[in-house]
């Protein structure tokens, strides 16, 4: 009997989707059949997406899946957190809340009454770079949420009588989010610290209180016409609808929505100088571990040396990417800290960062631990780089990661949404494990001399009351 693992399952998982539908026989010859090879399933699209232009201006991507009878549909902004205009930081998440409270069809908070009572489930969120609105509905639904949808997109309402109401919702939500964590607070200001307090890098997305307070309806309103228009709106619908019922009822909904371009995203640089590089707070609430963190400014897919964005997101891996990277194995299995990570995102509007942070053990000094984390740093560039087997072992990881987004409904939504919103074609997302094969040692080096040996960081500390912070260790 064949020993079925873990990667063997996973390529298993990737071809089922493939064969969905057919018959018990073929199913059977297919699962006797020995699994692709990871080469195989790198050069497939993850999802099949098919994307069209609505002559309105409206992007539209279909992936047609029938593991079961709904549908994901989500109607993406090309504008977030990042957006917002100086001194109104938070109207974006603002505006997010208050496209709730009706449309020419649907009357304040009907919106979700409605999806709830077909048995589905609706929410919106606001990042730096989009703003989303989805719907998770039974696949006969799906004409009904994309007729509330455009219609919210086309005539939202944004009463100014709710409006105060629903600034006290939020501001509840910014305290206990933030106000209330000491962690949230300070990496708050650990962004404000590294990117400058009304850089769009820096700014809070749900927005700096006083602001929050600040936006007026006519904010609202003005940031509504401006940025809710197809041309710069991306609409992704996953599930068991045919494609032509399913134009069929996408154009007759959103087809109907008035024309209106792309909006330029207008956003500064990374400053040249970091405005605060060592952020050091001590919080009395803090009853935990402490937290240190470094980071980096950083090119992306869509900023900077973009030839760098693959090899970034592999650098993180085997640096910070859970056990056996090598921040894992020198400070957790060192004994020094309960847990490491790194994080990067290349699939963004502008400038990234790609950043460190440790949780120390309590009974270890804090200048042990910056110590410790850095000199892996160092020595990784005085090494030249990795080594070509932690180069091939996250490689393998990752594209092996990649396929359980092929479980998931509302998987394809999300990334090729927000990969077509910030500008990146759809082969940025159906054809990433390949990409992610291509890249080479000499590249994630290239890239880590770039970005961790040359390129502008800060670095903090979030200690409890009267613990000293270390002097600062830079590589």
């Amino acid at each position: 009997m064949t020993c079925l693992t873990r990667r063997a399952a996973l390529q298993a998982a990737a071809a089922a989707a493939a064969i969905a539908g057919t018959t018990p026989e073929a199913l059977a010859q297919a699962a006797a059949a020995p699994p692709p090879s990871a080469a195989a399933l790198a050069e497939r699209p993850l999802f099949g997406a098919t994307l069209r232009t609505l002559p309105n201006g409206l992007r539209v991507a279909h992936v047609e899946q029938r593991r079961a009878p709904v549908v994901a549909h989500y109607a993406y902004v090309a504008a977030g957190g990042g957006e917002d205009p100086p001194g109104l930081s938070g109207i974006a998440h603002y505006l997010e809340h208050m496209l709730f409270k009706g449309s020419s069809r649907v009357a304040s908070g009907e919106f979700s009454r409605r999806v709830a009572r077909e048995g589905g489930n609706d929410n919106a969120f606001t990042s730096r770079d989009v703003t989303g609105y989805f719907q998770h509905v039974e696949a006969s639904r799906l004409d009904l949420v994309a007729m509330m949808e455009a219609d919210r997109f086309a005539s939202a309402l944004i009463p100014a009588a709710e409006m105060e109401s629903e600034r006290q919702v939020i501001l509840e939500e910014r305290a206990q989010r933030t106000g209330s964590s000491p962690r949230a607070l300070f990496f708050e200001e650990f962004a404000a610290a590294m990117w400058g307090r009304q850089h769009w890098h820096g700014r809070p997305i749900i927005g700096w209180e006083e602001e929050i307070r600040a936006i007026r309806h006519e904010d609202l309103m003005a940031f509504f016409r401006a940025r809710y228009a197809p041309g710069n709106a991306v609409l992704v619908v996953a599930g068991a609808v045919d494609g032509p019922a399913f134009w069929d009822e996408i154009t007759e909904h959103w087809g109907a929505v008035p024309a209106g371009p792309a909006v330029p995203r207008d956003r500064a640089p990374p400053p040249r100088e970091i405005p605060i590089p060592r952020l050091v707070k001590n919080d009395p609430r803090l009853r935990g571990e402490a937290t240190f963190i470094r980071s980096w400014q950083a090119p992306t897919l869509t900023a900077g040396e973009t030839r760098h964005a693959d090899p970034l997101e592999v650098l993180r891996h085997l640096l910070g990417g859970g056990q056996g990277s090598r921040l894992h194995r020198a400070l957790v299995e060192g004994g020094l800290a309960l847990a490491v990570g790194a994080s990067y995102d290349g699939d963004t509007a502008s400038w990234g960062d790609f950043d460190i942070a440790v949780t120390p053990r309590r009974e270890v000094p804090p200048e042990r631990v910056e110590q410790a984390a850095m000199a892996e740093v160092k020595r990784l560039l005085d090494e030249g780089g990795p080594t070509e087997a932690e180069v091939a072992r996250s490689i393998r990881q990752l594209s092996a990661g990649a396929l359980l987004a092929l479980d998931g409904l509302g998987a394809a939504p999300r990334m090729i949404g927000g990969a077509l919103a910030v500008g990146l074609p759809i082969e940025a997302v159906e054809f990433w494990p390949r990409r992610i094969r291509a890249v080479t040692r000499d590249q994630v080096a290239a890239a880590a001399v770039t970005v961790l040996g040359q390129a502008p960081s800060a670095s903090g500390w979030l200690l409890p009351e009267g613990v000293q912070a270390p002097a600062e260790v830079r590589v």
